[in-house]
């Protein structure tokens, strides 16, 4: 019987089956080039299998991405959202909801608002869980920018330099392991207050990683090869949101600001695009945010194909 396996944190997946994840999406991305969006891959690995989503928060690529993936892969799914089911209320608790799920399905993908309900769920299916986002991490993210830079840059992440810029949230925090499982040097500038969690940078020292962190942006910018942002006002922050603008002025990424890197250097971000990069940068010709977000279906689905213990 085949293994099958959980993708919630990327500290969790051994480098080596990261890798194997990323070989697998470039081999796949290559054999889709003749193929319409619904056409399916032509071995249809995951025929028959039906994948359960469940979002919690709201989402654009994760839910169009998926639902994409699994259905090139052979198999089919199906989006749930949470205030339609009991989750702990109305006298079904999560661990029946996880007996459910694994009963109907063949994966949980789970976008939540909380850690806490990721692990429990995960301790509870029977099936595969895959975190879609949690407010500590956002996995299937990070791997698929890694992949966007490698294929990009034509070289390893490990021989680049790259900066992130911006607030320290839950892609920043799975930035930071990726440093970790692919050793790539990390740049992080932010305003002090905005610094990533002490936790996080102790597990990082443990694990002798290269990352540095610069309160002065042009500092940290300077020759790197990629340049990362994301929202710093996300939509379910519960902030003074003028006041935390006003500590990430001098933080916008610009033209002038991308001068101060490679001449080649490249430009990513999550999506959606806010006041933290200036249009001219988002819409110009260093930013990649659109290969990006496409580039999601590709590695969600090698990700699919490692949680069924599928990967070629």
């Amino acid at each position: 019987m085949i293994k099958t396996k959980n993708f919630t944190n990327l500290s969790d997946v051994p480098s080596k089956d990261l890798r194997k994840i990323l070989k697998d999406a470039r081999k796949r991305k290559n054999l889709r080039k003749k193929l319409n969006t619904l056409e399916i891959d032509r071995d249809a690995p995951l025929k028959g299998k039906l994948l359960i989503q469940m979002y919690e928060k709201s989402s654009l690529r994760t839910r169009l991405s998926f639902y994409l993936a699994i259905k090139q892969l052979g198999g089919g799914t199906i989006t749930l959202r949470s205030n339609e089911l009991h989750l702990g209320q109305g006298g079904e608790s999560l661990a029946d909801t996880a007996k459910i799920l694994s009963t109907y399905g063949d994966a949980f993908m789970l976008r939540s608002d909380s850690d806490q309900k990721t692990e429990n769920f995960k301790n509870y299916l029977s099936i595969p869980i895959i975190n879609g986002l949690s407010p500590s991490s956002h996995p299937t993210q990070i791997l698929s920018d890694i992949f966007t830079i490698e294929e990009i840059k034509k070289k390893p992440i490990s021989k680049l330099t790259i900066a992130w810029i911006g607030d320290s949230n839950n892609v920043l925090n799975s930035l930071i392991v990726a440093s970790v499982k692919f050793s790539f040097k990390l740049n992080i500038g932010c305003p002090k207050k905005f610094k990533p969690r002490k936790s996080l940078i102790d597990w990082v020292k443990k694990n002798n990683s290269k990352i540095f962190i610069y309160y002065d942006p042009k500092i940290a910018v300077k020759n790197v090869d990629v340049i990362f942002s994301d929202k710093v006002i996300s939509l379910n922050d519960k902030v003074n949101k003028i006041k935390k603008l006003n500590h990430f002025k001098k933080f916008k990424i610009n033209k002038k600001l991308m001068s101060f890197a490679k001449k080649d250097c490249i430009f990513l971000h999550c999506l959606p695009k806010g006041p933290e990069v200036s249009d001219e940068v988002f819409f110009g010709e260093q930013s990649k945010v659109w290969e990006q977000a496409l580039n999601r279906v590709h590695v969600q689905k090698s990700i699919l194909l490692y949680c069924f213990g599928k990967l070629r």
